[in-house]
């Protein structure tokens, strides 16, 4: 990633790749593939590439790690908010297709349903980071208030797991695994942040002269 172009070749090479599924999506739509539920096919390809992406933004940083890539970062935002991008559809799916705007309706669901409770929870938690993904937003807030910010992050992958968990009730298998991945994930963040914690002083007992 030396050139300009090579960076402008692949950063638009992953940005229709995230686009793809959306694209499909609404070919499957209009050509009438997405089965016989339609609204749920839509609800559950959004949900789980909301997932994806989510588990991807976060494995950028453990990857550039472990590689020494450092160009990785560059893709950090974007995949954040491609995972925004397809939640919002995941949730205007919902909100839209299946409760036609019925805002009585779509907070008994969010206050009776616990997995729509814990979905909710983590799309409303991805709206903050959304709109501070700019360098701007870093300078406002400064680096360490922004980065607790977007710790933020953390919640929405394990709420996103526990949203899917509950969801599909008897074939947990898909979200076992997405809970597995974005464990280790979250694991290989806390192992580092221990090693790079500066070990305690030691006292030094005066020895008798």
């Amino acid at each position: 990633m030396k050139t300009r172009a090579q960076r402008f070749f692949v950063k638009s090479a992953v940005f229709l790749l995230a686009l793809s599924p959306a694209c499909w999506l609404t070919y499957a739509a209009f050509t009438e593939n997405l089965g016989a539920n339609p609204i749920q096919a839509i609800t559950w390809e959004t949900g789980v590439w909301t997932l994806r992406f989510v588990a991807a933004t976060l494995a950028i940083t453990p990857l550039r790690r472990l590689t020494g890539w450092n160009w990785l970062i560059k893709f950090r935002r974007m995949l954040g908010l491609f995972a925004f991008f397809y939640g919002t559809l995941h949730f205007f799916t919902w909100s839209w297709l299946d409760q036609f705007f019925d805002w009585n309706g779509m907070v008994k669901d969010v206050l009776k349903r616990p997995y729509i409770t814990v979905g909710f929870t983590a799309f409303v938690l991805m709206i903050p980071l959304a709109l501070t993904s700019t360098t701007g937003w870093i300078r406002r807030l400064g680096g360490k208030r922004w980065n607790r910010l977007h710790q933020l992050i953390y919640v929405t992958a394990i709420l996103g797991v526990i949203h899917y968990y509950w969801l599909v009730k008897a074939d947990t298998q898909r979200p076992i695994r997405y809970g597995v991945i974005i464990g280790i994930l979250l694991l290989a963040r806390l192992v580092y942040t221990m090693r790079q914690k500066p070990a305690p002083a030691r006292a030094v007992i005066a020895q008798p002269s």
